[in-house]
């Protein structure tokens, strides 16, 4: 078992000193990347299996709601969706949909009952579709599959607690986590995969959040807590193998909020939210580097929301080549930023119409899948590659990509606790 870290601290500034910037116009810095939306006539994505042209796209496509959420390895998604009832309430249902075949397809998986627009769902890797739904102050918890021309269920137990949230899908496939936060500390629990139901598996200490694993095997897992009598918010990681053992993860600074918003355990990039370098930021780091948190001017857009939700896979101890899918969020609508490290700018795209917002997958070869659905097709998948990088990186040693090309102020670096993550070697 190796233990990696990475050396804190903050770096600010553009994404590299290749051309001086522009003088900053009436409505905020001028330059390539659009601040309110996509750029015009930004083409759409290609849908899988269509011919491949793409129509240009005046506007971004707007939030499809409820959340759609994918297993750890992009094959299976979920989501509630609501069935027509002319005269009535919305009815909601769960529905599966398959993405790891020669064409997308959705699987409605009604019950007896139509479901609460609370309700959770999570996919397994087996296609099984795990939901939480809550009934007063309990969370019962099933497992939906299709059988014939109806839907199976597996009653798997119940938690009472006011409060209970399921984690994102374990990388493993047959797990399901979900944290029950209360005054002074959260109640880890495994409602999937476990013997014999729900099983309480520790309290942790604080009031924990977020949930983004750090390796393949759903051992080790990333959580956002505060103090129980308050303070900074600072991840920590939480090693399901030694009995949920804590470990300090992230420290910029110490009075600043750092929150792991992403990680991909191939290359050991990170994605993090901090107010470290005055205000929010998102900014990257390394799991086990010694180079501080740097904060690309180019992901911060005013007046937008900017949050990662996908990176490419497969680019061991490269992160700076790791190509990263960006939730943008606007007055305009949402849409798509793709983003390199080791590049200097921001690529912004309209997403396809009826996009499930926030959702996507890359494939190994720097593929980016968006599944969606709109008034013509019920599931689908669009797909968009990384454009070309047409500026060079700021430092052609690859050691500082993004950094600015003077020295800025920067916080004391801060050394992470030691996780135990495995079968990686830490970088310089």
């Amino acid at each position: 078992m190796t233990a990696c870290a990475i050396e804190s601290g903050t770096t600010t500034g553009d994404d590299g000193p290749a051309e001086p910037e522009p003088e900053p116009g009436p409505d905020g810095p001028a330059g390539a990347v659009a601040e309110a939306g996509p750029p015009e006539g930004a083409p759409e994505p290609e849908a899988l299996g269509a011919s491949g042209s793409g129509a240009e796209a005046d506007a971004p496509a707007e939030t499809v709601l409820p959340p759609f959420t994918l297993t750890a390895d992009g094959a299976y998604g979920a989501r509630l969706t609501a069935a027509p009832v002319p005269g009535a309430d919305t009815a909601w249902y769960a529905e599966r949909w398959t993405l790891d075949g020669p064409e997308p397809y959705a699987v409605p998986l009604p019950t007896d009952q139509p479901e609460e627009a609370e309700a959770q769902v999570v996919p397994l890797s087996d296609g099984r579709v795990l939901i939480r739904r809550r009934v007063a102050e309990r969370h019962t918890f099933s497992l939906l599959y299709p059988t014939g021309p109806g839907t199976g269920e597996l009653l798997l137990g119940a938690v009472e607690r006011d409060a209970l949230t399921l984690l994102p899908p374990s990388p493993d496939g047959a797990s399901a986590y979900a944290l029950a936060v209360g005054t002074y500390s959260t109640e880890l629990w495994r409602v999937a995969g476990g013997a014999a139901g729900p099983e309480h598996l520790a309290d942790l200490p604080g009031r924990c959040s977020g949930g983004v694993w750090l390796d393949r095997a759903g051992r080790l897992l990333a959580l956002d807590r505060e103090p129980a009598g308050g303070g900074p918010v600072k991840t920590v990681a939480v090693d399901l193998g030694r009995g949920a053992e804590t470990t300090p993860l992230l420290q910029i600074a110490p009075d600043s909020d750092d929150r792991l918003l992403l990680a991909d355990p191939d290359s050991g990039l990170l994605l993090i939210r901090s107010d470290a370098p005055g205000q929010d930021r998102l900014g990257w780091g390394v799991l086990g580097s010694r180079l501080p948190v740097r904060f690309p001017e180019c992901l911060r857009l005013p007046d937008c929301s900017v949050v990662p939700f996908a990176v490419q896979p497969g680019q061991t101890l490269m992160p700076e080549s790791c190509a990263v899918a960006l939730r943008i969020d606007g007055a305009a609508g949402s849409w798509i930023g793709l983003w390199r490290p080791s590049g200097r700018r921001l690529h912004q795209l309209a997403a396809p119409g009826g996009w499930l917002a926030g959702s996507g997958v890359w494939s190994r070869d720097g593929v980016l899948g968006l599944p969606y659905a709109d008034g013509d097709t019920a599931c689908a998948v669009a797909l968009l590659e990384m454009p070309e990088e047409t500026e060079p990186a700021c430092d052609v040693s690859g050691k500082q990509p993004s950094a600015p090309s003077v020295n800025p102020p920067v916080c004391t670096p801060v050394p992470l606790g030691q996780a135990p993550l495995m079968g990686r070697t830490a970088p310089d």
